[in-house]
């Protein structure tokens, strides 16, 4: 399998990723996990090959050049269209184009593409090569293990094998099989059992072929165990909910940097510049602070913190200065105890 996998893709090779997820990994998100760490890379939400090419939504490609590194993922079945839209993201400054199949929700099955198209591995191949010669800047693919009634051991390997095929040199796995029918997106992010051993066969039957294991990893302990046998780790939701547990020690831990590892207040801190550009554009002060509720998830004083910017940054008059009185409540709370 592995001498079929071309080498016209390769570029350096991420460890650790945070995984692209619907109205979660936005601009302001990622502005945030940048703080928190230098090295992980990041992606962009879902965002259509249609949208792009025929709904004139070019502005979602719009991204602060401080998140590199950076990729942009995008759904779509269509290969001219996949293309294009790869080449706007390459023309934007994306680092890497990611194929999204392994998204199950209905409003991506009705677009034919997600998940669906893990049933669809030369559509898959098709597209991956097109997007590929369209541009410069390489092209991965994000896939569940199967769908529905396919066998995992047996539909897995023959989708990789033609993607691998068509010059794909990096996927992100979960660990999960998809329902199509039956679930709902929530459900098909826990329900299915994991099945990491079968990643770790696949990696061993492609070994020229970079994996990266994604699904309920919940720590950057779980993250070192996985590296040893898969090539990289994609976390989601822990990122997001926990994002200093899990991105503040990334780059020391993970990629070996000697930078010290960055304090909650101090990352509090440095997103309070972001979010007075963010307001003075006209925004809102929410669409910032929204993704830091978790940065003092477990700690002392995590509540206040949690309360004081869930309460009061959906206030049109919401400044950043609510970020200092939910730090001063958080240490008037540590004081206290």
């Amino acid at each position: 399998m592995a001498d079929k996998i071309k080498k016209s893709n390769n570029f350096n090779m991420p460890v650790l990723s945070v995984a692209p997820m619907m109205d979660w990994t936005d601009r302001h998100c990622r502005a945030f996990h940048r703080v928190l760490t230098r090295c992980t890379l990041l992606y962009t939400e879902m965002i259509t090959a249609p949208a792009l090419v025929r709904g004139g939504a070019g502005h979602l490609l719009a991204f602060d050049p401080a998140e590199h590194p950076v990729a942009l993922q995008l759904g779509g079945s269509d290969p001219a269209e996949l293309a294009r839209a790869a080449r706007m993201g390459s023309d934007e400054g994306y680092s890497e184009i990611n194929l999204n199949c392994g998204c199950p929700s209905d409003r991506v099955q009705s677009g034919t593409f997600g998940a669906v198209l893990m049933r669809a591995p030369d559509r898959v191949a098709e597209a991956a090569a097109a997007m590929i010669a369209a541009q410069p800047r390489p092209v991965t693919v994000k896939c569940r293990i199967g769908v529905d009634e396919q066998v995992p051991e047996i539909a897995l390997p023959a989708f990789l094998e033609k993607i691998a095929a068509a010059g794909v040199a990096r996927v992100q796995i979960h660990a999960r099989k998809a329902w199509l029918a039956g679930l709902s997106p929530k459900e098909n992010r826990d329900v299915p059992p994991l099945d990491y051993t079968l990643v770790y066969r696949i990696k061993t039957a492609f070994p020229g072929l970079h994996i990266s294991i994604n699904g309920g990893v919940d720590s950057l302990d779980a993250a070192q165990r996985h590296l040893d046998t898969v090539d990289g780790v994609m976390i989601g939701r822990a990122a997001y909910q926990r994002p200093y547990d899990i991105l503040a020690e990334a780059d020391a831990r993970i990629f070996g940097s000697a930078t010290p590892v960055i304090t909650r207040e101090q990352a509090a801190r440095a997103m309070i510049d972001h979010a007075r550009r963010h307001i003075a554009t006209g925004g809102r002060l929410h669409h910032v602070t929204r993704h830091m509720l978790g940065l003092y998830a477990g700690q002392p004083g995590g509540r206040h913190w949690r309360r004081i910017l869930s309460e009061g940054a959906s206030h049109p008059d919401a400044s950043a200065d609510l970020i200092e009185t939910a730090l001063g409540a958080v240490s008037d709370h540590a004081r206290a105890a």
